[in-house]
């Protein structure tokens, strides 16, 4: 429902204040569940990066997939694997086709380090079975990434100048925000899904055990709770925007 922004100004700051609440919520939820099962070991003994490898492998995504290729062999592109530093810092970069795990989780073996490796291996394979929402999150980036930090600049240039009139550079500015919004909302069926895949491969591939399942799923849940903060964030900040814009 459409609420009119004069009356809904008090909502809007209180969204912020409960965006903040669960976004610092969400951010210790994730560390002290990933701090937790880290520390507790797999039975399978493989640690992350054969855990990713595996999965890319079964998905057809070799990583000498180039050799088959040149073979004239049926195969899609190959994903490598590579180590990067950072604590969670682990991502799928579709435009190099890489996926990057950080220390604790490529050399780690534990119900946690297992988890997230196959998560972001699930990411890999979205981008070769052509999920939509995926494609569509890599194509909103760039302009995500501008949206994100163009309104606020935009508004300063307009104090700076003097302009009394603020309505054409906030109007372009929603615009912009805009995109990030949609950034942030596409994120959540592309992190739910790659996590539903990542507990079907864990499970299918014996790579854990029933009873170390529950484990690692709720180190995904506690790590999709962050990207609804995000989201709700960004909606509430689109809608504190569109706000100024109908009081000009």
């Amino acid at each position: 429902m459409f609420l009119p922004f004069g009356a809904a100004s008090p909502l809007i700051l209180i969204g912020f204040l409960a965006c903040l609440v669960l976004g610092i919520y969400a951010s210790f939820k994730t560390q002290s569940t990933y701090a937790k099962f880290s520390r507790v070991g797999s039975r399978s003994g493989l640690v992350g990066a054969q855990v990713a490898r595996e999965i890319l492998d079964r998905a057809g995504l070799e990583a000498w997939a180039v050799e088959k290729e040149m073979r004239g062999e049926p195969t899609t592109r190959s994903v490598q694997i590579e180590m990067v530093s950072g604590m969670l810092s682990d991502h799928y970069d579709p435009i190099q086709r890489v996926l990057r795990l950080s220390p604790d989780v490529y050399h780690g073996s534990s119900l946690a380090a297992c988890g997230v490796a196959a998560h972001e291996a699930g990411h890999a394979v979205q981008h070769a079975k052509g999920f939509v929402p995926l494609h569509l999150r890599t194509t909103l980036y760039p302009l995500a990434a501008i949206g994100s930090k163009a309104w606020p600049f935009l508004m300063m240039l307009g104090w700076m100048f003097g302009l009394r009139d603020l309505g054409i550079l906030l109007s372009i500015g929603i615009v912009m925000f805009s995109f990030a919004v949609a950034f942030y909302v596409i994120t959540l069926p592309v992190e739910f899904d790659a996590s539903r895949r990542a507990m079907v491969y864990l499970r299918e591939y014996g790579i854990l055990a029933t009873e170390e399942l529950s484990g690692a799923r709720k180190v995904l849940t506690a790590a999709a709770l962050t990207y609804v903060a995000a989201a709700l964030t960004a909606v509430i900040q689109l809608l504190y925007l569109l706000s100024l814009r109908r009081d000009r």
